[in-house]
C-alpha cells in the first residue's frame, strides 16, 4: 500500500507541470479547495494528483476486500469505474466492520446556488450507498458560513439557498431516523461539544501553517482563516454528544471531492495530538462542465452543468448545444476514426449515471468503433439523465419545512453508541 502523507508542510495545489511528446512542459493543473484549473480535455491527471497530496490509490486488492468485508456481490458503479480513485485509510474503516465496530459517515455541501446540479448529485447517491450497506449514522455539514465568506451574499440569501440544498439533499433519500443535518451557522451557537472540539483543533495549528496550507493572504477575511478549523470538526465525534453519547472515539469515514483533501490533511495531522482517531477518507473525482473536462463547473453560469430544477427541455438544449463531443468533423472521418471517449462529455456523464456495464460497454465500443454518432450518444444521455431530474423534482416537492426541521433537529439518532 502506497504510503500517505498528513504533513502540514505540503501546500495546496501547485501540482502537474506534464510534459508533452517533446518533453516540453505543455500541462499544468491546479486543485485547491475553491479553484481547479487543468489544459488538458482529459481533466486533471489524478496518479500525479495522488503523489502530490501523498494519498494512496484505491486499487482492484482494496475493492475485492472491500466487498468482503461489506458482503456485496459488486461495488458501487461510481467505485468499481474509479470515480472514488483514492482514499486515506480506507483499510481501517474495513477493519472496523470485521471487528464488528460502528463507524459514521461526514460528508457536506456549500450552498452557492438555490439548486444543486449533477455534480453536487452524484457524491450523495455514492454516500447513500454506504450509509445502506454499512447502516451507520450520517452527519451532514452545510457550510452556510463559507460561501458568506468567500461569495458577495447577504447572510439572508446564504441561509435561503442553505435550505434549499438540504431539501434537495433530503430528497435523495437519507433516511431521517439515521441521517442529521445541519448548518454551520445555526449548529455552531447550539453545541458545546462542537465549540470544545473546535477550540482544541485551533489551538493545535499555527498561523503560519494555515497560511502556508491553504494559501491565505493578508487581505483575506478573518473568516476565511477560521473556515477551515469548522470544517474539520465534524471528524470527530466529541462534537455530536446527542449522537455518540459522549464517546470521542468513534472512527469517522468522509467520502469527498480530492479538492477538499487539504482540510482533512490538516485534520488528520492534529488529531493524534488531541487524542483522536484520524478520520479516514475516500476521494471522488471532479465531475466535468458540459463545455468539457478542462473547465469548472459553476453555479452562476445554467449553461455549465445540468441543474436539479432544469425542465426537459433543458436538459435536451443543454446537452445537444453545450456538451463537448469527442466526435470527429464530418460523419465520413468519424465512421472511420470513431469518437474519442477520453473526452467527449455525454460518455463521461454515462459512466456516472448509466449503473449497467454491459450498457455502458456497447455504447462505448460502438461510439469508439464509429458505428454511433455524436448525436445518438447524446440523445442516449438525455433519455437517461432527465428522468433522474425530474424524479428529484417530485421528490423536492413533497419536502415540507417540518421534514426539513426534523433533519436539522439535534437528536439521538438509530444507534446505541
Amino acid at each position: 500500500m502506497a504510503s500517505e502523507t498528513d504533513t502540514l508542510d505540503t501546500s495546496i495545489g501547485k501540482l502537474l507541470v506534464a510534459a508533452d511528446q517533446n518533453g516540453q512542459n505543455a500541462v499544468e493543473d491546479f486543485v485547491d479547495p475553491w479553484n481547479v484549473h487543468t489544459s488538458s480535455m482529459k481533466g486533471v491527471d489524478y496518479d500525479k494528483l495522488i503523489k502530490k497530496f501523498g494519498c494512496s490509490a484505491i486499487d482492484d486488492s482494496l475493492i475485492e476486500r472491500f466487498k468482503r468485508v461489506a458482503k456485496v456481490e459488486e461495488v458501487h458503479p461510481l467505485l468499481r469505474r474509479g470515480v472514488f480513485f483514492s482514499h486515506r485509510d480506507l483499510h481501517v474503516i474495513l477493519d472496523c466492520v470485521e471487528k464488528g465496530q460502528k463507524f459514521y459517515l461526514y460528508t457536506g455541501r456549500g450552498p452557492s446556488s438555490d439548486a444543486m446540479h449533477l455534480g453536487h448529485l452524484i457524491p450523495f447517491l455514492f454516500t447513500k450507498w454506504l450509509q445502506k450497506i454499512f447502516d451507520v449514522p450520517l452527519i451532514i455539514q452545510i457550510t452556510d458560513d463559507e460561501k458568506y465568506y468567500w461569495k458577495d451574499l447577504s447572510l439572508e440569501k446564504v441561509k435561503e439557498m442553505a435550505v434549499e440544498n438540504i431539501k434537495d439533499i433530503i430528497a435523495i433519500g437519507f433516511p431521517p431516523e439515521k441521517t442529521f443535518i445541519f448548518t454551520n451557522l445555526e449548529y455552531m451557537g447550539q453545541s458545546i461539544g462542537f465549540q470544545e472540539t473546535l477550540a482544541r483543533i485551533k489551538k493545535r495549528v499555527t498561523f503560519s501553517q494555515n497560511r502556508g496550507l491553504f494559501g491565505f493572504s493578508d487581505s483575506d477575511c478573518m473568516g476565511k482563516l477560521s473556515f477551515p478549523f469548522i470544517q474539520a470538526v465534524p471528524s470527530f465525534s466529541s462534537a455530536f454528544p446527542q449522537i455518540f453519547k459522549g464517546n470521542t472515539d468513534v472512527p469517522c469515514l468522509i467520502p469527498c471531492g480530492i479538492d477538499q483533501d487539504p482540510y482533512f490533511r490538516m485534520t488528520r495531522d492534529v488529531a493524534p495530538r488531541m487524542k483522536f482517531l484520524k478520520p479516514s477518507l475516500v476521494h471522488s473525482k471532479f465531475f466535468p462542465a458540459l463545455q468539457g473536462a478542462n473547465t469548472k463547473m459553476s453555479a452562476s453560469d445554467p449553461n455549465s452543468s445540468i441543474f436539479l430544477t432544469d425542465t426537459e427541455k433543458q436538459i435536451k438544449k443543454k446537452i445537444n448545444k453545450y456538451a463537448y463531443s469527442g466526435g470527429r468533423d464530418t460523419v465520413e472521418e468519424h465512421r472511420e476514426k470513431g469518437g474519442d471517449c477520453s473526452v467527449d462529455i455525454p460518455f463521461k456523464y454515462l459512466t456516472y449515471i448509466e449503473e449497467n456495464d454491459d450498457k455502458l460497454g456497447k455504447i462505448k465500443e460502438d461510439y469508439s468503433s464509429g458505428v454511433m454518432l455524436s448525436g445518438e450518444i447524446k440523445n442516449i444521455l438525455i433519455k437517461k439523465l432527465t428522468p433522474i431530474v425530474l424524479d428529484h423534482q417530485t421528490r423536492k416537492e413533497s419536502i415540507t419545512e417540518d421534514i426539513v426541521r426534523g433533519f436539522m433537529t439535534p437528536r439521538q439518532l438509530l444507534f446505541d453508541f
